[in-house]
């Protein structure tokens, strides 16, 4: 099994420069908006397919870093600083005469494929004229686009490595991108045999259609005659298609769309493919359908599996160990397979967790119960005079048996972490001994009352809001005290209080000196 172990990136999109190991199997590229998922997919879909025109198609310009060029255009500019770019590709080593050598940037002797984008040394002195104006426009136009193997030889897209296809269900819609798509299933089923022959016979049939079938029309028609077109944007793989029960993809709906794609990439009974690329597979599937798309991703065997992803449920099913974290804050990925096993196990298991959300934050608040998350943002707003979204920080209610598992991820993201907790009637065994593990961390803390007596966050909340709470709760109240009456309706309570009293509630000291915490 041939597979990429490890990319290198020079200023490529938004990454002036970046490294990232892979598995060999499963790699799942979790990430915010413009975080850079997409362009680890198109780098290695670039790179794999040798092809200078999908260069061209995108645009220099759209491929180089913007930060890198504004930043030379500001310079001196002078010739020999002019940028560079490049993509790396290494794989696992088979010993390939053609693909073996040190023509990477770590100058390690491996098997790899590579893509730079360089100045044309031909063309310095027209360079160099641009670069004297006094506004110049940075010149792409003569940049040179080189797809060379790590032995240092040449390559196109006439020349498969590894095998690779790239469904992107962010386009599903695109007319443009299915015709793509079916042109490179194609490509990667039928050998450059099979594809000549069908090739040759689908142009017999052309002719042939021509010469009998619209022979008497032809007849008929004075000066000119019908034919069939025969260029290169009418031939047989532009007029394939993908057919389920004699129905046209094209002619499926999207989420449908998505489905036939990627369950015909990851088809068990083909060996002819290497890479799957797989961009935003959750796009327009219902949830069984995804589910049923995560059996096939899991039972894929032979392949090595890139998939770009903001959904929950792809990431947590398929092994969070097999994410690849990246954040638009930062350059650097985080490998979550860092995480021990049982952490990972868990979030594989268990149902609606907030793990994705959890992992993209900067600052977290964990609460237990539906009252603490209804009256937390409340909370936060008449404590610091703000809002959460202003202050990068992020409410979750996790079960109070599982904050531990969210706080193995924040030790290896470094998310900083506010865990708020009832003490239970022992603060010291539920509070300070079962976070033991975590006082080595300065950007995590747990925050309860002290006081056994204070054991929940009702009885913490009626104590600083004892005058709001009997005059929402006591009227009416014949068997049940008000305390225990918010003891038995928590969440019913916390929406009370939040849609009458939201300005004037008070926060209990430990949730305060939380979230003032949280805001440093």
């Amino acid at each position: 099994m041939k597979f990429i172990t490890k990319l290198n990136l020079k200023n490529f999109r938004r990454f002036r420069k970046f490294s990232v190991d892979f598995d060999a199997k499963l790699n799942i590229l979790v990430g915010d908006n413009e975080s850079g998922k997409s362009s680890i997919i198109e780098a290695i879909n670039l790179v794999l397919s040798g092809s200078r025109s999908k260069v061209e198609s995108v645009g220099l310009e759209n491929i180089f870093n913007s930060k890198t060029i504004k930043r030379f255009l500001a310079s001196d500019k002078k010739y020999e600083a002019l940028p560079t770019l490049f993509v790396e590709l290494y794989f696992n080593e088979q010993n390939n005469p053609d693909l073996n050598g040190r023509n990477n940037s770590e100058g390690i002797i491996c098997d790899g494929l590579k893509l730079e984008i360089i100045p044309n040394d031909d063309l310095s002195k027209d360079i160099q004229e641009i670069l004297k104006q006094a506004e110049p426009v940075f010149p792409f136009e003569f940049y040179t686009i080189k797809f060379s193997t790590f032995s240092g030889e040449a390559y196109s897209g006439y020349r498969k490595f590894l095998k690779h296809i790239l469904v992107d269900n962010s386009q599903i819609s695109s007319e443009y991108a299915i015709k793509e798509y079916v042109k490179d299933m194609y490509g990667a089923f039928a050998n450059s045999v099979e594809q000549n022959n069908n090739q040759n016979e689908y142009r017999k049939h052309k002719e042939s259609f021509k010469n009998n079938i619209l022979k008497d029309l032809n007849a008929r028609v004075p000066d000119y005659d019908f034919s069939i077109r025969s260029n290169s944007k009418a031939n047989l793989e532009t007029d394939l298609t993908l057919t389920e029960d004699d129905i046209s993809i094209e002619n499926k709906g999207k989420g449908i769309q998505c489905f036939i794609k990627t369950e015909f990439a990851l088809s068990r009974t083909q060996s002819n493919l290497d890479v799957i690329l797989l961009e935003e597979p959750e796009n327009h599937l219902s949830h069984i359908n995804m589910k049923k798309l995560i059996r096939k991703i899991s039972a894929a065997s032979e392949k090595q599996i890139f998939i770009s992803t903001h959904n929950n449920l792809i990431s947590t099913r398929l092994n969070l160990r097999n994410s690849i974290l990246l954040n638009s804050n930062s350059s650097i990925p985080v490998l979550l397979r860092d995480i021990d096993e049982t952490t990972s196990k868990f979030f594989i298991k268990a149902p609606d967790n907030n793990i994705l959300e959890f992992v993209l934050s900067k600052k977290v608040i964990l609460v237990e119960g539906d009252a603490e998350y209804i009256l937390m943002e409340t909370f936060f707003n008449n404590v610091k005079k703000t809002t959460l979204e202003l202050s990068d920080v992020h409410i979750i209610s996790v079960d109070g048996t599982s904050f531990k598992r969210y706080l193995k991820i924040a030790e290896v993201l470094n998310i900083k972490t506010a865990v708020i907790r009832d003490n239970d009637g022992d603060y010291k065994s539920n509070c300070v001994d079962n976070f033991k593990h975590f006082e080595k961390f300065d950007f995590i803390k747990v925050f309860s009352e002290e006081d056994p007596k204070l054991s929940t966050f009702e009885i913490s909340l009626y104590n600083e809001n004892q005058g709001i709470c009997d005059e929402l709760f006591l009227p009416g109240r014949v068997k049940l005290s008000v305390l225990e009456y918010m003891l038995k309706n928590k969440a019913e309570v916390a929406f009370q209080l939040l849609d009458k009293k939201a300005d004037s509630i008070i926060a209990p000291k430990y949730i305060k000196t939380a979230i003032k915490w949280i805001s440093e």
